[in-house]
């Protein structure tokens, strides 16, 4: 029976959620698995994967083949790294004790290469939102002004208003007599 590292999909449409698992090459894609290694969530940023080195790298002893992306997540993880030092051991080129210096150190760089781009992401997340509340402060600012700018130019247009209902009422009171007057004159 050939053994496979694949994943098994789970999660709802559009929002895919995988198991790693090791399971019989004959066996559906989400099938039957002879055991369950970790997880990987692609929907996050960086991708969450939690994967059990130990157990990936037996099953790699034993002759299990990962699929492509499987291999691509055992290798991000480390547990193909792992595997060739462990082969290296099981040939006398270095120690037990070596191997798993090795495997701590590029663990630990692995690690710090992940928290600075997720310390990256933020900072461009922070940067993105502090713009974005630049220009609305901006676009307020703009929109204040043109209110202003209406209430004055409304002031404005009110006083010319009153000054020409002014010299209308003016007009007004002035031809009123002589009006009067010329009605005095056609009555007499």
């Amino acid at each position: 029976m050939s053994v496979k590292i694949r994943l098994q999909r789970h999660g709802k449409k559009g929002k895919p959620f995988y198991w790693v698992v090791a399971a019989d090459a004959r066996s559906k894609r989400d099938g039957r698995f002879l055991e369950k290694l970790g997880t990987y969530n692609p929907n996050t940023n960086p991708a969450t994967i939690d994967l059990n080195i130990e157990k990936a790298a037996q099953w790699l002893h034993n002759g299990a083949q990962p699929t492509d992306t499987a291999r691509a997540i055992l290798s991000y993880k480390g547990a193909l790294l792992k595997h060739h030092l462990d082969g290296g051991v099981r040939k006398g080129a270095l120690t037990q004790e070596q191997a798993d210096a090795k495997l701590a150190a590029w663990l630990e760089e692995k690690a710090n290469k992940v928290d600075a781009k997720k310390a990256g992401l933020s900072k461009a997340e922070a940067d993105a939102k502090a713009k974005a509340l630049k220009a609305e402060q901006e676009a307020n600012a703009k929109r204040i002004a043109a209110q202003a700018e209406a209430a004055k130019a409304a002031e404005a247009t009110e006083e010319v208003a009153e000054e020409v209902t002014e010299e209308v009422v003016e007009a007004a009171t002035e031809e009123a007599p002589a009006v009067e007057e010329n009605n005095e004159e056609t009555q007499a």
